[in-house]
């Protein structure tokens, strides 16, 4: 009897600088004082994991609300932003935020379920911990803005 071995994902931490990683862990620390560093680093982590798994989608896919705040924190520093995208994927990835048809791309659990999907695919190690609306929502973001992030005020 063969028995499939499970690998464990990269951690996609790995991606960018520890210096780079630092700072956009005390960026995030500094708009949310109650993240722990740790946490905050495991954040760093899930935003760069989502950001790799948009190169390898075919398909459109969605942060989810705390993620998006970590890809923020990473847009602010354009330059290194910029240079990341062009030495792992050949290209810049643009952030648009907006609404995503249900009937064409499925709800926001279907989008959320496919974007965890596309993070294990392209080999990256997920924390479920910043994906949670993978069991509540039914919304995707939209224009509305609205998000259920524990760390908005």
């Amino acid at each position: 009897m063969t028995t499939a071995e499970r690998r464990a994902g990269i951690d996609a931490r790995t991606l960018i600088s520890t210096e780079l990683r630092e700072t956009l862990v005390d960026n995030m620390r500094a708009k949310f004082p109650q993240l722990t560093a740790e946490h905050a680093d495991r954040g760093v982590g899930q935003m760069l994991a989502f950001l790799a798994a948009c190169d390898y989608s075919e398909k459109p896919l969605s942060p989810s609300p705390l993620v998006d705040d970590f890809w923020h924190a990473f847009l602010l520093h354009t330059k290194a932003y910029r240079r990341f995208c062009e030495e792992k994927f050949g290209r810049f990835l643009d952030h648009q935020p907006g609404y995503l048809d249900p009937e064409e791309h499925g709800g926001g659990k279907a989008l959320r379920s496919r974007t965890v999907d596309a993070i294990t695919l392209a080999g990256f190690e997920i924390d479920m911990e910043f994906w949670p609306e993978l069991d509540l929502a039914e919304c995707s973001q939209c224009h509305a803005n609205c998000s259920n992030s524990p760390f908005r005020p």
